[in-house]
This record gives structure tokens, sequence and C-alpha cells, in this order.
């Protein structure tokens, strides 16, 4: 999403490039992105230097989302429509100069359109070749659910993920969402697991005083006694731990692992404490 300067933030073109030799180097292979960040930029920012090296583009997992409206003024310019829809991915295509996109994304729900046409419309993408697999991101479990009941009844390429927001300080998909991920057989992609940098350990309750982050309110709002609690316990267990607060919080997620549980049990118990 901060490939490219064009909303006043971010990385320009050559800090971009180094950022994803630097992943990739490291053994990073999944690369998300959508038609929407930085006006489309981002997209085209990827597709010009992977498409240097050919080799490449087999070896990365290459996601990118549909939806945004792209042509202000526009009704046809965005959203989950049937001409919406197949125009975002032909673009994307383009952009990211390739001839298929591994997972392609639907952004947000669409309460305009009718979810068998937007699943419909996928599954023709799916059948031509130009995706590879597809996923929601930020829908509500009812409309998941829908959506791929109505994939499996009608024999239509069913979904396989769900993006959604999950950090410490951002917790409710756990009541529904997980849990229909879990019955439905799709897995999880987390954004904003560091809630924006809030978890990343460079805040504290001096420097938000002065703090500018250039993503703005996106970031600001997230300025809470509530989540300086939970940052004072995860830098506690941070240094426990011996690591980092940022690995701290990127473990929380991994529940399968003892530390993970950990750090968790202590986040819920701060929250008990200070309530």
């Amino acid at each position: 999403m901060t490939f490219g300067e064009d909303w006043g933030w971010g990385s320009g073109v050559e800090e971009s490039k180094q950022i994803m030799d630097r992943y990739i180097a490291l053994g990073g292979n999944f690369i998300d992105t959508a038609n929407g960040y930085t006006k489309g930029h981002s997209e085209a920012i990827i597709g010009e230097h992977i498409a240097r090296h050919p080799s490449r583009r087999d070896r990365l997992v290459i996601a990118t989302k549909f939806l945004t409206n792209m042509y202000r003024g526009d009704p046809n310019g965005g959203g989950a429509g049937r001409k919406s829809l197949i125009s975002a991915c032909e673009n994307s295509l383009r952009r990211l100069q390739t001839d298929y996109i591994d997972l392609y994304w639907m952004h947000f729900w669409d309460r305009f359109t009718p979810i068998e046409e937007t699943m419909r419309a996928l599954d023709d993408l799916v059948a031509a070749g130009k995706v590879r697999y597809i996923g929601f991101s930020d829908t509500p479990a009812w409309k998941v659910a829908q959506a791929q009941t109505t994939a499996v009844l009608k024999g239509w390429a069913p979904l396989i993920a769900l993006q959604l927001e999950y950090s410490l300080l951002e917790r409710t998909i756990e009541g529904e969402l997980i849990p229909a991920a879990l019955e439905l057989g799709l897995g999880v992609t987390p954004w904003s697991p560091l809630k924006g940098g809030m978890l990343s350990g460079k805040y504290t309750r001096e420097s938000v005083k002065t703090a500018t982050p250039g993503r703005g309110a996106w970031v600001s709002r997230a300025f809470t006694e509530d989540a300086f609690k939970v940052l004072d316990v995860l830098t506690f267990v941070a240094q426990e731990a011996g690591t980092t607060v940022a690995r701290a919080a990127l473990a929380s997620h991994r529940r399968s692992s003892a530390r993970g549980q950990s750090i968790s049990w202590r986040i819920t118990w701060a929250r008990s404490r200070s309530s």
C-alpha cells in the first residue's frame, strides 16, 4: 500500500524496488497490493520491477484487489459488478505486466451488487486463466458464508482465503470471521498486524504528543490510553523474551505457539486489570 508517493507519503520507486529485493532475498514470496493503492502506481512499480526478472514471476505469489473506483464520477468505475470487476482485472494485469493474478481479492463487500454476480464473474476469470484463486477482504462472515455456499452449489471457483484486520488492538474477527474461516476451509491473511505502527514500539505516551504520522488519523486514532496499556504489557513481554516489541506483537498471532498464547493471555489479563 505504501509503494509510491502519490498519496503524499510512502516509498519512492527506487526504495520500493529495494524493499522487494530485500524481501525476496530473505525468502519472501507473497506480494499483496490493490488497484487502488497509490492510484494504481503500486501495481505498476511491482509489475515493472518483476518484469525485469521474468524467472521471478513463477517463484512469487502476486495478489491484488478490485472494487476501488479508479474513475471518480463513473458509476461503472468501481464496485463488484461484472463490468467493473472484469475491467479492473484487465487493468491490473496490464499494470502488473503479468498474464495472471495468483490471488484476486474483493477489497471489501459491495452491498449494491448481488453476490451471485460477483462470484460468477470471478469464476469466469478463473476459467479464462487470468486469475488462479479468489478471496474476500473485509467482508462480514454471513456474506462470506453465502458466497462460498453459492459457489459450491453451482460448481464455481470457491473462495480460498480472507484478508482481515487483525492485531492485539483489533481482535473482533475472533468472534465470527475466524470460526467461519475454519469451518469453510479458508486461509486468513491479516492486515495491519502492528496497527499502523502503534505496536511497532516506536510510539510512547510522550512521543505521540508531537508525532505527525504520514498517514494522519489512520495511525493517530490508535493513540489511546487503552492502546498504551496493551503496549505496556507487550513491552514487558518483549523484554522478558529478549526480543522487539514488533516481533512480540506478531508472535501473538501464532496461536499454536506457547509464546503467542502467553502474549495473548497477558494482554487480555492487562485489559481486565485496567477495567
